[in-house]
């Protein structure tokens, strides 16, 4: 039997029993693993894929929605990869054309390498951002600070949530619900017994990434971070929006060293929803 042309083989929904073969195809490309964020994104958002015929996955990629269910007021894509033997024959655009086709008028967004944009910009994404990835040990400055943080707790979820979709631009209760088991840490800074900001600091490999970063300003998010830096000796990386300069600069001369640039695209609005002043880090570059 002669193997199936590309453009003849299904695309179908992925679920967590695709989770090996998602690693697989990460690892394919050069990727680490990262099965616990695969996890995470194929339990809380919608994954897409081709079967390769001789076993694995041509290609993938997962959609996040967001807002009232079934009628997403955001979509967002990541994990767009395509195996490396079937690499530069229109199967990633093909999958993306399906994707932007199911989700209809509801706007999208993504972030995209330097290699991923131009496939991007043909499909119709607009870039209205970057981000700049930063790894490294954070040694915080040791005059104290006077934003109070501690860990969250259970009764802090409804006050996260309902500042997360303020600062976010609409509601994403699924998964911002599945953080205190997603990740290592999840702290609040709060000021007067109001939360004015939260982080999350979950295992990534030999990294533990912080994402969301929300704050109310770039003071309450120093805190948050130093405070997530003081109780691992694993190496902190995040992606922060390069409009906030001083954050960046701090976080670099305090240990962490700029790693890529990702530009966020795209389509549909000419900008992401929400307030960007208090939004720092997203809780990953996949899901926004």
């Amino acid at each position: 039997m002669p193997t199936p042309s590309l453009t003849a083989l299904p695309i179908r929904r992925l679920t967590h029993r695709d989770l090996t073969a998602c690693a697989d195809l990460s690892e394919d490309r050069g990727w680490p693993r990262e099965e616990h964020k695969w996890g995470l994104l194929l339990s809380a958002g919608t994954g897409y894929g081709i079967d390769d015929p001789d076993g694995g996955l041509v290609c993938a990629c997962v959609v996040s929605e967001y807002g009232p269910h079934g009628r997403p007021a955001l979509g967002a894509i990541g994990m767009v990869l395509v195996a490396e033997r079937h690499a530069r024959q229109g199967v990633g655009r093909r999958l993306m054309r399906h994707v932007i086709s199911l989700m209809g008028a509801t706007p999208l967004t993504l972030h995209a390498t330097p290699n991923g944009r131009p496939l991007y910009e043909e499909l119709g994404f607009k870039t209205t951002g970057r981000a700049e990835m930063v790894r490294g040990l954070l040694t915080p400055d040791e005059t104290a600070s006077d934003v109070v943080t501690r860990a969250a707790t259970a009764e802090d979820l409804t006050a996260i949530l309902r500042l997360d979709e303020v600062v976010f631009g609409t509601e994403r209760t699924h998964v911002i619900a599945r953080l205190p088991a997603f990740a290592d840490q999840l702290r609040v800074a709060e000021e007067g017994g109001r939360i004015i900001g939260y982080a999350a600091a979950w295992p990534n490999m030999d990294t533990q990434v912080v994402g969301p970063l929300i704050a109310r300003d770039t003071r309450t998010a120093k805190a948050l971070l130093s405070s997530l830096a003081a109780r691992t000796d694993r190496p902190l990386r995040t992606d922060i929006d390069v409009r906030h300069e001083e954050l960046l600069e701090w976080v670099k001369a305090h240990g962490l060293e700029s790693v890529a640039f990702n530009s966020v695209m795209t389509h549909g609005i000419t900008e992401l929803p929400g307030d960007w002043r208090r939004r720092f880090a997203p809780l990953t570059v996949a899901a926004g």
